[in-house]
């Protein structure tokens, strides 16, 4: 709440927006067109990233191993992890990986997913490096 532009300001925007309605000039939203404008990138597979997983996984013998074999085997390495305590037989687990390309950690994932002892989808954040 506040005082915001005034009477005079807003009208006076409002009604040269109605002039340009009137003389046919047609602005896209923002002044620009959506097709002139980039596509976002997305990190392709010859680059290289750390990434944050997480991983709902049942507590049981093992759970955690067959994580680390699905990540080892797609040469995915694991700098750090962490399974933080829970009441539930499902067991939150984080891990951060080294850095890898996104394909390869796409087909761990994908693995993981399979798993008997994964409760729901994993979920993968790239760490943007600044």
């Amino acid at each position: 709440r506040g005082p915001g532009a005034g009477a005079g300001p807003t009208a006076s925007a409002i009604f040269g927006d109605v002039i340009d309605v009137a003389r046919g000039l047609r602005m896209p939203a923002f002044g620009r067109p959506a097709a002139s404008l980039a596509q976002p990138s997305r990190a392709g597979d010859g680059m290289e990233a750390a990434y944050y997983l997480r991983f709902a996984l049942t507590d049981a013998p093992g759970a955690l191993a067959r994580v680390a074999a699905a990540l080892g085997g797609a040469g995915v390495s694991i700098n750090r992890m962490r399974q933080y305590e829970h009441a539930t037989e499902e067991a939150p687990v984080l891990i951060v990986t080294h850095r890898t390309r996104r394909a390869a950690l796409d087909v761990a994932l994908a693995e993981i997913a399979g798993l008997d002892v994964c409760r729901a989808a994993p979920v993968a954040l790239r760490i943007e490096e600044v």
